[in-house]
């Protein structure tokens, strides 16, 4: 990881990215942050003890087709990635006079919006790349649980399985665009924990030579 000021991690809504990131980044006594924090799309539609479901979420997920919901996220994404790629660039270049507020720290950037196309075509210095993957039962377990989905009702249900299934084809559609790209990809099951998949992110970062592909790539 010598030399590395940035890490991005990618990969679809449950695949734990976030968890991961986390201790990617006190590894590395990096930053971190979530792309969601940058500009919030409708989020998970299902009740928690803290939050109801917002009644635009609701209507977002619950009046949407699949293919409007992509388009509607993918089209968030691509508006989002012009202040994702000004951050990366920012803590990428390190502390001085061009470099934006905080850019002193590295970063470890984590979120769906790190959509592979755009990161392979980043010029930015000092930066590694990886998305998560996951077998699509351990997605639709994540969310089911979350959700508490033995005990919602039919509509919650609804909610629920357009979600699941927005967040399934995202991951096809990543996933082809990875591999097209002879990006560096990590499934996260065979029962790793959290902490071996931190390894395998800093493994994998470590041996890159470009951004998201590694020197066996």
């Amino acid at each position: 990881m010598r030399g590395v000021r940035v890490v991005l991690v990618g990969g679809t809504s449950n695949a734990g990215k976030s968890t991961v990131a986390r201790v990617v980044a006190e590894r590395l006594g990096f930053a971190y942050l979530s792309t969601d924090r940058l500009a919030r799309h409708p989020g998970r539609p299902w009740r928690t003890p803290e939050r109801e479901v917002p009644a635009h979420v609701a209507e977002h997920y619950g009046s949407l087709t699949l293919d409007e919901l992509m388009t509607s996220v993918l089209d968030h994404y691509a508006r989002l990635w012009p202040r994702i790629e000004e951050l990366i660039a920012d803590h990428a270049a390190g502390p001085g006079a061009e470099a934006g507020p905080g850019a002193e720290a590295g970063l470890v950037l984590e979120g769906s919006a790190l959509w592979p196309v755009n990161v392979a075509e980043l010029k930015a210095p000092h930066t590694a790349a990886v998305w998560l993957t996951a077998d699509v039962a351990l997605l639709r377990d994540r969310v089911r649980d979350a959700g508490r989905y033995a005990e919602a009702t039919g509509a919650e249900r609804h909610l629920m399985d357009q979600f699941l299934a927005r967040t399934v084809r995202y991951q096809a559609l990543m996933v082809d665009a990875v591999d097209r790209l002879g990006l560096d990809r990590i499934d996260v099951g065979g029962h790793r924990s959290v902490g071996e998949l931190a390894d395998a992110v800093l493994a994998t970062a470590g041996a890159q030579r470009s951004i998201g592909r590694s020197s066996a790539g």
